[in-house]
């Protein structure tokens, strides 16, 4: 009978492990792999994972849609001249859900000024700055509009300022004319209840859609044109928007005659 030869020792085992070029162990737990493993019906059972009921997906969101560019500016015409004041247009604006600018804009952008003001500035829509604070013009274009005002003696308690578009527009992009129509309405009407004797619009998306105007700003600049209130014709002008004049100030010497035309106006309102 042959007498089975020893086990090796773990001595005897890591000695031929390194000379067999194993370095390292595949696992935290030692395991003796001269051992037999049981057999696979004397192998426990694995548990079963832990039942878990699954999370019902939650409920889509929807937004409300947002009305067909044509009904909103059906809707927004029909609504605008309802307001009896300026508080109530902000008002009807603020519930007024049919321009798509309002669900990325931060807030409302109304007006700023003095509402009994005898000259109105009208620009096209509010940036960054003016999206932040709720007043238009108020960032680097604002700061030149006050000092255009100022150069003849106008100020924020003489004037009052406003925008077609009360809501900015995502990256400053240009409104589209059908996001330009569907306010029209309003700022027409908010022309309406400040009824200012002169009416100044900065830049040519503002004189094109307040005025009616085809030609470019080069060619309606300093020109006065009547405009109808819906109960009198006031004086008005078209001129340079001051963020043009950041980025083209040689264009200043024109604004600066637009200005003095304008100063003259209102100087001749007073005395008529």
């Amino acid at each position: 009978m042959t007498t089975p030869e020893p086990m090796p020792t773990a001595r005897e085992l890591l000695a031929f492990y390194l000379e067999a070029g194993v370095d390292c162990a595949l696992s935290e737990t030692p395991v003796n792999r001269l051992v037999e493993e049981p057999a696979a019906e004397e192998r426990p059972a694995p548990k079963p994972a832990p039942f878990r009921t699954a999370n019902p997906a939650p409920a889509p969101v929807f937004a409300e849609p947002t009305p067909a560019p044509d009904a909103a500016i059906v809707s927004a015409r029909e609504i605008a001249p309802q307001a009896a004041s300026l508080q109530e247009l902000r008002d009807l604006l603020e519930r007024f859900d049919g321009c798509a600018l309002k669900s990325t804009a931060t807030r409302l952008v109304f007006a700023d000024g003095n509402p009994q003001a005898r000259i109105m500035f009208v620009g096209e829509a509010p940036g960054r700055d003016e999206d932040l604070e709720g007043l238009p013009f108020v960032g680097r274009s604002g700061k030149l509009l006050d000092l255009m005002m100022a150069a003849i003696g106008l100020d924020r308690s003489t004037a009052y300022i406003a925008n077609i578009i009360p809501w900015r527009p995502p990256g400053n992009r240009d409104p589209s004319p059908q996001e330009t129509q569907i306010c029209l309405p309003f700022i027409r009407r908010q022309i309406q209840l400040v009824d200012p004797d002169v009416l100044v619009c900065l830049g040519k998306p503002s004189s094109q859609a307040v005025l009616d105007l085809k030609d470019g700003i080069m060619k309606t600049r300093g020109k006065w044109f009547d405009y109808d209130t819906g109960t009198r014709k006031i004086k008005a002008m078209a001129t340079f928007h001051p963020a043009y004049l950041l980025r083209q100030p040689i264009y200043k010497r024109l604004t600066w005659q637009d200005l003095r035309a304008v100063q003259k106006a209102l100087q001749a309102e007073k005395t008529a």
